[in-house]
């Protein structure tokens, strides 16, 4: 009797494993299916990592450029325009097309854009004729190498020294042409400030595109201490380039 129990605990455990398996089957299959929506939302694909785009633009910074429509991609403009300057293209209906690298899924490389004029008509006004370096592009692996800057205080000046570069948490403060980082701990109290030295224009288009926010996480590279007087009496922390922001 306990032998043949036995045998009917494994029969069930066998019958729990497969249907467990086949319920994960399901779920990456409607995975995949979502994922492979999502890309043709993004436009149709003309060849190996070449996609067309078509949108209204929404947002220019520098060289990056948001279209809402193209979903899952930040497009990058490397050269002039025919005519005007990039920025001249916001609210503007535009298409093209764009190469993307399976390494940086993220970004699209127009190598084409035209505009659409008075008559509905789109007339060309970029064709890329150079190589665009993405020194500046943080992808998700390479954000995770960043150390949170965790239980910071003005007065603690080893939550930072001997840090190359770390990630911190908070608001972003201007005055006139000045930043500062607020930086926030878990409860949303304000443990300090961090002077901002440089924003990198990608970090400062994805404020932009994340206007809805007010909360960042800010990716830094780590400067000078600011001298204990100062400290003491500004709650400024250490200055820093900030060369990524986003909300996670």
């Amino acid at each position: 009797m306990v032998i043949g129990k036995s045998k009917m605990n494994i029969s069930l455990g066998t019958w729990g494993l497969i249907f467990l398996v086949g319920i994960l089957l399901i779920v990456g299959t409607l995975a995949c299916g979502k994922a492979e929506e999502e890309a043709v939302e993004a436009g149709p694909v003309l060849e190996e990592g070449v996609l067309l785009f078509e949108g209204t633009v929404k947002i220019v910074h520098g060289r990056y450029v948001y279209i809402p429509e193209v979903k899952g991609f930040d497009i990058i403009v490397e050269g002039s325009l025919t005519s005007g300057d990039l920025t001249s293209l916001e609210g503007k209906e535009v298409k093209g097309q764009g190469r993307f690298d399976p390494l940086k899924p993220a970004i699209l490389v127009a190598e084409t854009i035209e505009l659409k004029d008075e008559t509905g008509a789109y007339q060309n006004v970029f064709t890329k004729t150079g190589e665009v370096i993405l020194d500046a592009y943080l992808d998700l692996q390479q954000r995770e190498q960043f150390e949170v800057l965790a239980d910071l205080a003005y007065d603690k000046k080893d939550g930072w020294e001997g840090k190359a570069q770390a990630k911190v948490q908070g608001t972003l403060e201007q005055d006139g042409e000045n930043y500062r980082i607020v930086v926030l701990n878990e409860d949303g109290a304000r443990v300090g400030r961090i002077i901002v030295d440089s924003l990198s224009d990608f970090s400062q288009y994805y404020i932009k595109k994340l206007s809805l926010f007010d909360k960042y996480w800010f990716y830094l590279n780590i400067k000078e201490t600011v001298d204990w007087q100062t400290r003491r009496r500004s709650r400024e922390m250490f200055h820093a380039d900030v060369i990524f922001s986003g909300i996670f």
